[in-house]
């Protein structure tokens, strides 16, 4: 708790969160658990909050979801349905947390391309914890007090078709609300929606009757975007990845180019306002100049 409080007022002097020494991850779950009973915790993410109301907000947050294998085996679970479903259920919260600040567009990363070739027992459990969470949004009427419009990219035909279909049933239930875009990404890899894109905007051409020269002359940053998953969705201006990994992996790759990053080592089913908050500060800190 002394630790707590000292990177808190450390937070205060120097703008930015202090980086004390984290013990084990059971033992960070009973501390922040009795932070969460003194008062400090709600405090301390109250004095965040208060700080970033003021200043610009990411119209786009894109979110990498990792972790959710480490914090199962932190929580002593072997079973992946139970392990996936955790961290399906952190996306409430994240809704929440979003419409409170104007944020009006989330995009998560659910299931990679990569993903599929894991163990069928883990898969099952990924693809399995997506569906319930799809059906319990197409249903769920904080959904529609929200604002709240589902969307899903990726290769989906590549899919179990009762997630496509709940996929689509989570779409058409949504499709009327227009506070905010939450894009689900599945069975998604970035270089795969680039290799996607191109073969679209290949396709346009033939039909057009294009000659090689004329395409190839045809061929431009807006075409391309053009043929992306969803074109009509701005670029990140944030992109968050939990559970401690420094890298993009795949994600959003053509949309990322002018994305601000942040990493932090919280998995994802353990993310928690206060870390939300920070990489909103984090945003607000820099200067985004677009290449300019």
């Amino acid at each position: 708790m002394v630790s707590f409080v000292r990177a808190a007022r450390s937070d205060a002097a120097a703008g930015k969160a202090a980086v004390p020494a984290r013990p084990p991850a059971r033992v960070r779950m009973r501390l922040l658990r009795r932070l969460a009973r003194s008062g400090i915790y709600r405090w301390y993410e109250a004095r965040l909050l208060r700080e970033v109301q003021g200043g610009p907000m990411p119209r786009h947050i894109g979110i990498i979801l990792d972790g959710n294998r480490r914090h199962g085996r932190d929580q002593g679970l072997s079973d992946f349905r139970a392990i996936y479903a955790m961290g399906a259920h952190k996306l409430d919260d994240v809704l929440d947390w979003c419409a409170e600040l104007g944020v009006t567009a989330v995009t998560l990363w659910v299931c990679s391309t990569d993903n599929l070739a894991r163990p069928a027992e883990e898969v099952s459990g990924i693809l399995a914890a997506i569906e319930a969470k799809m059906k319990s949004l197409a249903a769920d009427p904080r959904i529609h007090r929200l604002g709240v419009r589902v969307n899903a990219i990726g290769r989906l035909d590549l899919l179990p078709p009762s997630l496509v279909a709940a996929l689509e049933q989570a779409r058409d239930a949504t499709a009327t609300n227009g506070q905010m875009t939450l894009t689900i990404a599945a069975n998604y890899g970035g270089r795969e929606e680039i290799a996607d894109a191109m073969r679209s905007l290949l396709r346009e051409f033939a039909a057009r009757g294009l000659s090689a020269e004329a395409a190839a002359a045809a061929v431009t940053p807006d075409a391309i975007g053009r043929h992306l998953y969803a074109p009509g969705l701005p670029d990140p201006d944030l992109i968050i990845r939990t559970s401690g990994e420094l890298r993009l992996s795949g994600f959003l790759l053509w949309q990322s180019v002018y994305s601000e990053f942040h990493f932090t080592d919280v998995n994802w089913p353990a993310f928690r306002r206060i870390d939300f908050l920070r990489a909103i500060r984090m945003f607000q800190s820099r200067d985004r100049r677009f290449g300019r």
